[in-house]
């Protein structure tokens, strides 16, 4: 296995409540994100939404871009994700699964070649698969002293 790159920093700063303000690199525009009422004011996607939306927009780029190799357009590319959650033994919320639909719209001739690209695009989304074999998350806490 290859050394791990840390290419990607994401700063969150907290606002208010559960909001946070989240900076990411290369001047990209700022996020807000929140829980949804009554925790927090629903200002923003929560974490289980952005987690949602990072599977399935890996998963529709990684489809997209096979189709473009194949040269097969799409015309329109929908995609739509539902996550369930549950209580674990311990009484806590986890997301229990994850069902990502993608409809992109192609000519008939191009929907009998997409055959290679519905084998393959899954390996190649980088999210959606470190997901599903899990990943090592190591955390670290420093207090600050107010001063």
């Amino acid at each position: 296995m290859s050394q791990p790159s840390h290419g990607t920093r994401v700063e969150l700063h907290h606002e208010q409540g559960y909001r946070f303000r989240v900076r990411f690199p290369g001047g990209m525009p700022e996020l807000i994100t929140d829980e949804p009422p009554p925790l927090g004011g629903g200002a923003g996607p929560n974490p289980t939404a952005l987690l949602a939306t990072a599977l399935a927009n890996c998963l529709a780029s990684s489809l997209l871009f096979c189709l473009r190799k194949q040269r097969i357009e799409t015309s329109a590319f929908e995609t739509t994700v539902e996550v369930d959650t549950a209580r674990n033994p311990e009484g806590r919320m986890r997301i229990t699964g994850v069902r990502i639909d993608l409809a992109p719209e192609v000519s008939a001739a191009d929907r009998e070649r997409m055959g290679r690209c519905l084998e393959l695009f899954e390996t190649f989304c980088v999210v959606t698969e470190s997901v599903r074999h899990g990943i090592p998350v190591s955390v670290g806490v420093e207090p600050r002293v107010r001063g």
